[in-house]
Order: C-alpha cells, then sequence, then structure tokens
C-alpha cells in the first residue's frame, strides 16, 4: 500500500506535462492539482485515523482503498484541471486515510526490539513506488499515453483487496481493548502473536485528537508533529525540484531522472539502515544524526551538480541519510502512542505532515521566482535537514518513550490481571498453542 501511494505521488507529476499539452493549458495551472492530492491526503489521515481507532484497523483500511482504488480509475475521464482537482482530494482521502491503518497493524505486530525496523522496511514502499512510477512513465506512457499510470494504479490496489480481506489481521490490541476476546484469541492464536503488556488504563481511553496532548503527551506529540512538519518539507522540496534544479546545473533531463532515482534507491538503503541501528540503541538520535550528516550531503549537491558521477553519488547519499531518516519518523509515531490511540497519532503526524509536503514546493518555486541558484537552494534544503535533526534530538532528550531501545515504554508497565491484559498476555511455552 505504501508503494502505491508512491507510485501514485509521482504519476501524477510525470503525467502533468502530457496533459498539458493535450489540454493545451499553462504547466503552471497544475499547482492546484498537485496541492489537491496532498490536502486530500491531509484530512483523509486525520479522519480514518481516528476511524481506525474506533472501529477497527482493517475495516478503516479497506474503507480507504476502494476510495483510491475506485477514484483513480475515474482520472483518465477527466476532461479539465477543474476534473482532475476534485478527483485528486477524493483520491488524496484514500490514500492519506490508508496510511494510519497500514503503519498502526504493522507496529502492533512487529517485535518491540525490530519495530523500528519492521515499520521502516514497510514505509520502503514509498520511494520504491516512485521508482516504478518513474520507470512506467519512461516505457508506457509513450506507446499508451497518460492515463495508463493511473489504470495501474487504480486496478493494483482493487487486486490487493481479496488478499487483505483473507490475510491482513484486526490488531489483536484493538480486538482486547474493545472486549472483543473471544475475537483477540482466534486471531493471536493464528498469528502466533505474543504482545507485550500494556498499562490497563488504556482501554478506557476514546480515541479523539485530544487524547494526543492529555496524559502528558503534548510535548511529545507537539515535538514529533515539527519534526515530521519539516521532514515532510523536505522530502517534497527534493522530490518535485531536484529534477529542475538538476537541468538548470547542466544535468540534462537523463541526468536529472537518474538523481531522483538515486535518491530514492538511497533511501530505500538508509531507512533500513537507521531503522535497524534505532531498534538497537534507541529511535530518535539515530533519526537525528540521519537529518544531521544528510544536511552535509545536500549542501553538497549544489557543488557537485558539475560532475555526473558526483551528483549521482551525492544524491544516494543524501537520500540513505535525510529521507532515509524521514522514513523512520513515522516509527516514532507508532512508537510514541498508546493502541488505543496509535491510528489516531500516526493520523496527526501523517496529516499535518502534510502542510510541510504543500509548503515545500511552494518554497522552492518562491526561490527559484526570486533567482537562487541552484547551490542555494540545496542549501536551503540542507537548513531544513539540519532543523529536522535538532527536532530528533529534541525528542531524545525529552521524550524517553522513543528514545530507549526497542522503543518501548521508558519504564516497564506493572503487572495487569484486568480481561483486556490477560487477552493480550503472551502464550505460555507450556500451554503450546492452546490458549493466549
Amino acid at each position: 500500500m505504501a508503494l502505491i501511494d508512491g507510485f501514485d505521488t509521482q504519476a501524477i507529476a510525470l503525467a502533468a506535462p502530457q496533459i498539458a499539452a493535450e489540454w493545451n493549458v499553462a504547466p503552471a495551472s497544475f499547482g492546484g492539482v498537485f496541492a489537491a492530492g496532498l490536502i486530500g491526503a491531509l484530512f483523509g489521515a486525520l479522519g480514518f485515523g481516528i476511524a481506525a481507532d474506533r472501529f477497527g484497523r482493517k475495516p478503516s483500511l479497506l474503507v480507504a482503498i476502494i476510495l483510491f482504488g475506485g477514484v483513480t480509475l475515474l482520472t483518465p475521464f477527466a476532461t479539465s484541471t477543474s476534473d482532475l482537482f476534485l478527483i485528486r482530494i477524493v483520491t488524496g482521502l484514500g490514500l492519506g486515510g490508508a496510511l494510519p491503518s497500514v503503519i498502526a497493524v504493522t507496529s502492533e505486530y512487529a517485535p518491540p526490539e525490530r519495530r523500528a525496523t519492521i515499520v521502516s522496511l514497510m514505509f520502503c514502499g514509498f520511494p520504491l513506488g516512485a521508482v516504478l512510477g518513474g520507470i512506467a512513465a519512461a516505457k508506457l506512457m509513450p506507446l499508451y499515453g497518460w492515463p495508463v499510470l493511473f489504470d495501474i494504479g487504480g486496478v493494483a490496489p482493487l487486486l490487493l483487496l481479496p488478499a487483505i480481506m483473507a490475510f491482513v489481521p484486526e490488531s489483536v490490541r484493538f480486538l482486547a481493548l474493545r472486549g472483543r476476546h473471544d475475537a483477540a484469541q482466534r486471531v493471536a492464536l493464528r498469528m502466533r502473536f505474543a504482545a507485550e503488556e500494556e498499562p490497563a488504563h488504556e482501554a478506557a481511553q476514546r480515541s479523539s485528537l485530544l487524547m494526543l496532548f492529555r496524559d502528558g503527551r503534548a510535548l511529545g506529540t507537539w515535538l514529533l508533529t515539527g519534526t515530521f512538519l519539516l521532514s515532510l518539507m523536505l522530502a517534497y522540496f527534493l522530490v518535485n525540484w531536484l529534477p529542475m534544479i538538476a537541468r538548470q546545473a547542466g544535468r540534462g533531463t537523463a541526468g536529472a531522472s537518474l538523481g531522483i532515482a538515486a535518491l530514492n534507491l538511497g533511501a530505500i538503503l538508509g531507512c533500513l539502515i537507521i531503522g535497524r541501528i534505532a531498534d538497537r540503541h534507541g529511535a530518535a538520535v539515530p533519526i537525528g544524526w540521519g537529518y544531521g550528516l544528510g544536511a552535509v550531503a545536500i549542501a553538497l549537491i549544489g557543488v557537485v551538480a558539475h560532475s555526473t558521477p558526483l551528483f549521482l553519488l551525492t544524491c544516494f547519499i543524501a537520500g540513505a541519510l535525510s529521507i532515509g531518516a524521514q522514513m523512520c519518523v513515522v516509527a516514532l509515531g507508532a512508537i510514541y502512542y498508546d493502541t488505543a490511540i496509535r491510528a489516531t497519532g500516526v493520523g496527526w503526524l501523517m496529516g499535518t505532515g502534510r502542510f510541510g509536503a504543500i509548503f515545500g514546493p511552494i518554497l522552492g518555486a518562491v526561490l527559484i521566482g526570486r533567482g537562487v541558484m541552484p547551490a542555494g537552494l540545496f542549501m536551503v534544503a540542507a537548513a531544513i535537514s539540519a532543523a529536522a535533526a535538532i527536532g530528533a534530538f529534541l525528542i531524545a532528550a525529552f521524550v524517553p518513550r522513543v528514545a530507549t531501545r526497542g522503543g518501548g515504554a521508558a519504564v516497564p508497565p506493572a503487572i495487569d490481571t484486568s480481561p483486556v491484559a490477560m487477552a493480550l498476555r503472551p502464550a505460555s511455552p507450556r500451554q503450546g498453542t492452546g490458549s493466549v
């Protein structure tokens, strides 16, 4: 699902020049179309995140998939930028709405000692989808035109739907917290799932955005929000403007495309390495170092752009460090929030982070319009990465829950004998598969 999100994000950007030529409209008119998907994703992440905590991760995910898969298939029938704007808003609602459930389920079934790695591995689908979107556009658009990208983007999630219905389980934690202990036991046995215990008071919580700022969570929520907003601002600044900046620096269309590919491939490797280090030594500090060192690499892109090998190498390193760290920030939210509000918390971060995603491309346009040279643009991007590094280090200093090894609570919860805790208690080795 993360891969499809990355594919969709790249597809609309790559299809826009051909659509503008066919419809005889100015490329600048697509600014609203690009923003529409991000605006839709903002509200989708918030709304579906709350729904996932109230009604279940799986039903929320299935509705989101049907929504964005079905509406994406309508894209080729658009005849104006106004049509595209409406379609992209609804598509964004579905795409943004799917991610909180995906992240919540992934984190809740991941062993605590590998949670950051596994969540980051799942989110590697986004840059991989962007790479595949570029390949598909290069190979298929000359033969079948721009609609083929949205045919693929709409059919793929709908084809995945039966497999998700059959094999993706509801969260055992969610079922137990809602008192559905028989269902929780059946899923736990099928998944051979052993969960670490959580405080009993969690069952009494009702998911809402206000819960993210109560019971001592406010500082952590605000620090995570700021860091996540900066991280998406950086990612979308680079993804949207790296090709044009590279062309201005003399790299040409092919060099610019290779630069984007190097950035995304580096991100995949970097998020796995940073995620593994985070599991072993605590999540926030390695992410901070990724952003900090990545800022140096990003600044160097503008310096070495005259040399193709150095340009591609620096893009790869920048992707591995800064964009790799950006994908690992998702795991911080999944670690920080308890089961009852996890999807809401992740949805809040994904939603508010979209403001950064919207502002990043706008910032690039303003700077280019004022005549800032390519080297100066990369310095601005480096400054954003450095600011995100500061945010991550502040999280490490003031939010111990996400700074500890394994991403667990800083102080282990007391043993709880409530029905919820009993439903979540790991099976004893002597009990075999007969009980949870």
